[in-house]
């Protein structure tokens, strides 16, 4: 899911190092047991700006059908056990944080066992009128606060070690306590799900930024400029990031390039006209979601329906670039514009966002 960072030359590319896992405690299970939320967590903006989008937009069509796939959905606690004491209060009532997590289950890369986190908080303005996805680079180096069994964090670690320690309560305690932002839900894919979402919607155009060989078998050719990708292309393009400068973030600009592109396909491509491509989009979108027990998914697609990619701006948490930490690559994260970015968001000012935050 899913994250913009600039290109620059401070982010070179590293070995990847899997985070601070306390290997005696495995995380805890959520959901279905098909999904394996103890592999890790990786962040996408598909579930809320897609499903959500869409789910809202066709229930003006076919509200029963809708309500039952809803209620089909996974349900998880992501707020139970997070001390209300320390949460931050909300600051513009309308407005809506929506942490996203996700994982790529699938990932050629993850022979470790641990998956490579990536967090976006999806800010909803308070007139819905535009979204600001907010990236924090999964090896961001934060205090992550103690976790609900007393066993675990109240320790300097990536921000990916919460999740090993603690699940997603502990995930959004860590994000909250970071920004001074109150999530209002969370919802959480399988990156790999954009496979069956992808060729449901008959594939995407991607604008490709050079011409480059996947690392992975069957080692497809990439050719700049755009390109029209199936499902298991698209997957493939939004993992590379050995063969680009800045690494990991070159991985992130091509999730959210995936993203984007199913975004226009899905508005434009008269997907919610059609029963048999609405049906297999929404199936595979259904499958692969996970969301807190208190999100309204069509209510709040109904407010969302008229969000596009033209109306949503990727933006990553700025930071001061990278370094080794006890023999981890870690980012550093700039206190000071990350105070004002946050403020921002607290105050549901989009321009200051903007400003504050580091564009794509």
């Amino acid at each position: 899911m899913i994250l913009a960072m600039s290109s620059h030359p401070q982010f070179a590319q590293t070995e990847q190092i899997p985070a601070v896992f306390p290997p005696q405690d495995p995380p805890p299970s959520h959901g279905r047991p098909k999904k394996k939320w103890g592999k890790g967590k990786r962040i996408t903006l598909i579930v809320v700006l897609v499903l959500v989008v869409l789910l809202g937009a066709g229930s003006l069509a076919g509200g029963l059908y809708l309500h039952n796939l809803e209620s089909g959905i996974d349900r998880v606690d992501a707020f139970n056990s997070v001390p209300e004491a320390s949460r931050p209060t909300k600051v513009v009532q309308d407005s809506q944080n929506i942490l996203l997590l996700g994982s790529d289950s699938r990932d050629p890369d993850n022979t470790a066992g641990s998956r490579s986190d990536t967090i976006i908080v999806a800010h909803l303005t308070k007139d819905k009128s535009s979204a600001q996805l907010i990236s924090i680079p999964r090896d961001t180096w934060l205090h992550i606060p103690k976790a609900a069994d007393g066993k675990h964090g109240d320790a300097d670690a990536k921000i990916n070690a919460s999740y090993a320690w603690g699940g997603i309560p502990l995930v959004v305690q860590t994000v909250e306590s970071f920004t001074g932002v109150r999530m209002d839900h969370v919802a959480i894919i399988d990156f790999a799900g954009f496979q069956q979402i992808i060729d449901a919607l008959g594939g995407i155009d991607v604008n490709i930024e050079k011409n480059f060989t996947s690392i992975h078998p069957p080692f497809r050719k990439f050719v700049k400029g755009m390109q029209h990708l199936n499902g298991a292309e698209a997957l493939d393009y939004s993992r590379q990031r050995h063969q680009f400068a800045d690494g990991d973030f070159a991985r992130i600009r091509h999730q959210q390039d995936v993203i984007k592109a199913i975004l226009d396909k899905a508005s434009s491509g008269g997907l919610l006209t059609n029963p048999g491509k609405l049906n297999a989009f929404l199936k595979g979108a259904a499958n692969a979601v996970s969301v807190d027990k208190t999100m309204a998914i069509l209510d709040l697609g109904s407010q969302l329906r008229h969000l596009r990619s033209g109306n949503l701006t990727f933006v990553t948490n700025p930071s001061k670039g990278t370094g080794n930490v006890s023999g981890q690559s870690v980012v550093f994260a700039d206190k000071t514009k990350d105070k004002a970015l946050w403020t921002a968001v607290q105050n549901d000012s989009v321009p200051d966002i903007l400003k504050n935050a580091a564009a794509k």
